[in-house]
């Protein structure tokens, strides 16, 4: 199998001698469908490129033979002026390698972001799966989110009871079945003649269904422990809070037929996707805790994620903390739809998030094309009806946010520092990604 490495927005030429085809890898939205990688062969030669989507996946044509992956890493070279971006530069000293992990985190720490990470990736569970690097599986920690949310909405209704079967070596009594073997063995053999191992049924929360969701959560902490921050970021240490307490009575006994030959019961549909992620979790790391240790390598179901969506949360993550309930998120309108809004009556300011780091530049034509798009936004009667705003002939203010990798601090600072010297009241203001 042949990988082709790439990073996001770039056109990367390749080699290629096996058929000429034009194709296109779309990543299903719930509005409108987005590319994540265009592919053109010509000449024996394959031109690949990217846009604002990082993952792994097959080669259109050539599953189980050809693959693409996709990095997150950002040029820190572009043109003061115009901004746009450097041709010219060293993969060591301008490249930057967007932690994307941590981007998520970050913005996970605030409650309202949880809701919200519907349209973040897309993972193509029935494909043939990819061999990763260790490094390179950004999709293990999403999987697990989406466990850890299901999971939680399933404390929150309350733990499913059944009937199961226990054996216990019980005194001077009988109850239900008599395991004769075992009575033998450890008990009569031991001169435990008053000891009697019984199977028999018990209604309660230990049955196979949360025994296999404890069994995955000790695999999601121990997993969290082998990378580096995960497991004292907010969102673990707050989830498992919540949900640890819920399964203290619960076991986390299950064989491995148990597992494999788990028969969904359709009563509980709480219950199916968190079992359904369950048994992938397990499935990943071979059912073997110490595998999570041990693997280099991980087979992965390709995956691609929205960095356009992921630094839209992100953004939202820190404007929460900044101004807290004055923010309000995705404001729809009559078909519009604009990313943020300030609540502060006349002084209100309508918030787009541009994941272009090009915006540095003084006149990139990008930036007024955007500027031009909040600003319709800013003189929609509705979200001005929405803002409290009273004076018909006030002109709202827009703000461009976009990620700026020359700063040094991961916060949101004034939003109305750098204006955009063509327009009345529009500023951009750059916010610093995490990197490593």
């Amino acid at each position: 199998m042949r990988p082709f490495s790439l990073r996001e927005h770039v056109t990367n030429i390749f080699p290629f001698s096996e058929g000429v085809f034009t194709e296109e890898i779309l990543f299903k939205k719930r509005r409108k469908d987005g590319s994540c990688a265009a592919f053109k062969v010509i000449d024996q030669e394959i031109a690949i490129s990217t846009s604002y989507y990082v993952g792994a996946d097959w080669l259109p044509k050539h599953e189980g033979k050809h693959w693409i992956y996709v990095e997150s890493k950002l040029n820190t070279k572009f043109d003061q002026e115009t901004g746009e971006e450097s041709k010219s530069i060293s993969e060591e000293k301008e490249l930057i390698r967007v932690d994307v992990l941590k981007m998520l985190f970050q913005a996970l720490e605030e409650p309202e972001v949880r809701g919200h990470t519907q349209e973040l990736f897309e993972i193509k569970f029935d494909s043939a799966w990819i061999p990763l690097q260790k490094h390179q599986d950004l999709i293990s920690p999403l999987i697990m989110i989406q466990f850890l949310n299901q999971v939680k909405d399933i404390v929150r209704k309350g733990l499913k009871k059944s009937y199961y079967k226990i054996e216990r070596n019980l005194y001077a009594k009988v109850k239900g079945k008599v395991l004769v073997s075992k009575t033998i063995k450890q008990n009569l053999v031991k001169n435990k003649n008053l000891n009697t191992f019984c199977q028999y049924e018990e209604f309660g929360i230990d049955g196979l269904e949360n025994r296999l969701l404890k069994k995955t959560l000790t695999f999601i902490k121990r997993y969290l422990a082998t990378i580096k921050g995960l497991e004292s970021e907010a969102y673990f240490q707050e989830t498992f809070s919540f949900i640890q307490p819920a399964f203290e009575e619960v076991s986390e006994e299950v064989l491995l037929h148990e597992i494999k030959h788990f028969k969904f019961n359709p009563f509980y549909k709480n219950y199916e996707k968190a079992i359904e992620l369950a048994k992938l979790i397990l499935q990943r790391f071979s059912y073997n805790l110490n595998a999570i240790q041990d693997q280099d390598t991980i087979e992965t179901p390709p995956y691609w994620i929205d960095m356009s969506k992921l630094f839209e949360l992100y953004v939202l993550g820190m404007l929460k903390k900044e101004y807290g309930s004055a923010i309000t998120y995705h404001e729809r309108t009559y078909g519009n739809e604009v990313d943020f809004l300030l609540s502060a009556d006349d002084d209100s300011l309508v918030i787009d998030a541009k994941y272009k780091p090009g915006y540095i530049g003084k006149s990139h034509q990008g930036l007024h094309t955007d500027i031009r798009q909040v600003s319709g936004y800013a003189r929609h009667r509705e979200i001005r009806r929405r803002l409290k705003v009273k004076d018909n002939n006030l002109l709202l203010g827009c703000v461009i946010i976009y990620p700026d990798l020359s700063l040094m601090e991961e916060k949101i600072g004034d939003l109305r520092i750098t204006e955009v010297s063509q327009y009345e009241k529009a500023w951009k203001v750059g916010v610093k990604l995490p990197a490593y």
